[in-house]
């Protein structure tokens, strides 16, 4: 489980890890026709939360006190989740419900961060870190992984888990193999797979996600804005070079989607990304969500990602393939036998 193996740095090594992602004395390599040379694999796994736990307040960074009672507290519950999922499978152990079916072997996650990265949340801004009220009226549709939410309608806009088994339009839209559940956009870390590729020429980047293997070409300058009757899964992009930040804004989503964690549908959502390389192996990425029918105020966050020697292959995931048809037709089984699967 990779969520396990922690590496306790010295302290020394994580701040100037820290220093060395927002040195503005970094003078990024330039490609062939000046830009700012983004290419390549990059990966944004991470163990620090999304959204700061409200013990640490305003606080942004973590001191080395702090940050070493975090680590022993990561190592002790990396251990015991080892430990609760070593005997979920065993066929000994001495569990009221027997063996259980997991959704994932733990080896697949990949939670740990490559960089040293010592924020108490990735979101900045509200100060708090914390994301923003709703506003009055905006849906909240949560799923997960292992139980169906029930008493949900169509659409299903949350990307894990589903409301039912009744058919493949009930299901989560990461199983249906439409957007993935970490590639946004905007990228949040997640489980595994957090990992994007960036390709550029003069007149477009092409931002490439391992999950589900979606390929945003964002053309660079003054472009034609798309009508706004046209709306897709990941929106319209358009960027634009600020010094050495490549800025990507994001309009026209289909609505298909929640805004961000649960909350609202993205039909009104604004979205701006920079992609800030500063050192050889590190961007900054930054992300703003602007959605005033879903959210009070803004949101803002920073995920370091960290240059990988290894390279992308195909995600062959695509909506009808056998993961569904299994999903479905279990479910079917487990009527006719008069199964109930998830303990209700």
């Amino acid at each position: 489980m990779k969520f396990s193996i922690v590496i306790v740095m010295s302290l020394s090594v994580i701040v100037n890890g820290v220093m060395a992602q927002t040195d503005s004395d970094y003078d990024a390599p330039k490609n062939a026709w000046g830009d700012p040379d983004l290419s390549g694999v990059w990966n944004f796994a991470s163990n620090t939360p999304m959204q700061r736990p409200e013990k640490w307040g305003d606080q942004e960074f973590l001191t080395s006190e702090q940050l070493q009672e975090e680590i022993t507290r990561q190592q002790a519950r990396a251990q015991a989740a080892d430990e609760r999922a070593a005997k979920a499978v065993d066929l000994d152990a001495d569990l009221p419900t027997g063996p259980q079916v997991l959704g994932y072997n733990d080896f697949w996650f990949e939670t740990q961060g490559l960089d040293a990265n010592v924020r108490t949340s990735h979101i900045v801004y509200p100060k708090n870190g914390r994301i923003p009220a709703a506003v009055e009226g905006a849906k909240v549709q949560r799923g997960n992984q292992i139980t169906d939410t029930p008493n949900e309608n169509r659409p299903v806009r949350f990307v894990v888990g589903g409301i039912s088994k009744d058919g493949p339009e009930d299901r989560g839209l990461s199983e249906r193999c439409i957007v993935g559940f970490n590639s946004g956009p905007p990228f949040v870390p997640s489980l595994y797979n957090n990992n994007v590729q960036l390709f550029q020429n003069e007149d477009n980047v092409v931002i490439l996600t391992e999950m589900i293997h979606d390929a945003r070409i964002v053309p660079i300058g003054e472009r034609k804005v798309l009508d706004d009757g046209i709306r897709l899964w990941s929106g319209d992009s358009r960027g634009y070079w600020d010094d050495d930040t490549l800025v990507v804004e994001t309009k026209n989503f289909n609505g298909h989607r929640q805004t961000f964690s649960s909350t609202g549908n993205n039909f009104d959502m604004v979205l701006t990304e920079k992609f800030t390389r500063t050192s050889y192996d590190q961007v900054r990425y930054e992300f703003t969500i602007e959605d005033p029918t879903t959210f009070s105020d803004t949101i803002s966050a920073v995920v370091p990602m960290t240059k990988t020697s290894g390279q992308l292959y195909e995600y062959a995931c695509h909506e009808g393939n056998y993961g569904m048809l299994n999903t479905l037709r279990g479910a079917r089984v487990a009527e006719e036998n008069g199964w109930d699967l998830e303990g209700r």
